[in-house]
C-alpha cells in the first residue's frame, strides 16, 4: 500500500511515470465502469481518456485521508459517464439507433454479476443483501440517479439515499 501511495504522490506531482503506471493499473476498470453506463465502445474510450486527463489536471484535489485514489478516479469517471449520457448530443445520437443496440442492452441488464466482476468487488457485494445489490445495481452499475431509482423501484428517495449510505459503509468495512 506504501508504494501506491508514494506512486499517487508522484502522480500529484505531474510525475508522467507515475501516471502511465496509474493508468495501466485501472484503465480497464474504469472503461468498464464506464462503458456499462454509456453502452458504447467509442465513447467510453473517450472517457476514459478524459478521466485520466481529468485526474491528472486536478490531481493536487485528492487527499488520502478521504479515501482511495482508485474511488477518487471511479468517482471521476462515473460522474463524466452520467454527464455525457445526460448531453443533449448523446440522447440524440441514441434516437435512431438499430436493434442490436436494444438486444444488448435488454441482455446487459441482468448481467449485474458480470459488472461487479468487472471492478473487482463481485465477492465483497455478493456478500451484501438483496436490498443492498439492488441499489448498487441502479446508482453505480447503471447510472440512475437517486431519484431514478426511486421511481423505478417505487421507493421513497430518502429510503433510497439512507439505504445507499449504508450499504456502501457495509462495502467500505468488509474492503477496508
Amino acid at each position: 500500500m506504501a508504494d501506491l501511495d508514494t506512486l499517487v504522490k508522484r502522480f500529484q506531482q505531474k510525475d508522467i511515470d507515475a501516471f502511465e503506471k496509474l493508468y495501466n493499473m485501472y484503465s480497464k476498470s474504469i472503461h468498464g465502469v464506464v462503458y456499462n453506463i454509456v453502452r458504447d465502445a467509442a465513447i467510453s474510450d473517450e472517457l476514459m481518456q478524459d478521466v485520466f486527463i481529468k485526474a491528472w489536471n486536478n490531481a493536487d484535489s485528492y487527499s488520502s485521508s478521504k479515501g482511495r485514489f482508485f474511488t477518487w478516479i471511479l468517482n471521476i469517471a462515473r460522474n463524466a459517464a452520467i454527464d455525457k449520457t445526460r448531453s443533449k448530443t448523446f440522447k440524440q445520437s441514441k434516437q435512431n439507433l438499430n436493434t442490436d443496440f436494444f438486444v444488448d442492452i435488454i441482455a446487459g441488464n441482468d448481467n449485474f454479476e458480470e459488472k461487479t466482476d468487472a471492478i473487482g468487488i463481485k465477492k465483497y457485494v455478493n456478500q451484501l443483501g438483496e436490498k443492498c445489490k439492488t441499489i448498487i445495481e441502479f446508482l453505480y452499475f447503471k447510472g440512475f440517479t437517486q431519484k431514478e431509482t426511486a421511481e423505478t423501484l417505487a421507493i421513497p428517495v430518502g429510503t433510497i439515499k439512507t439505504r445507499n449510505r449504508n450499504c456502501i459503509q457495509k462495502l467500505r468495512d468488509m474492503v477496508l
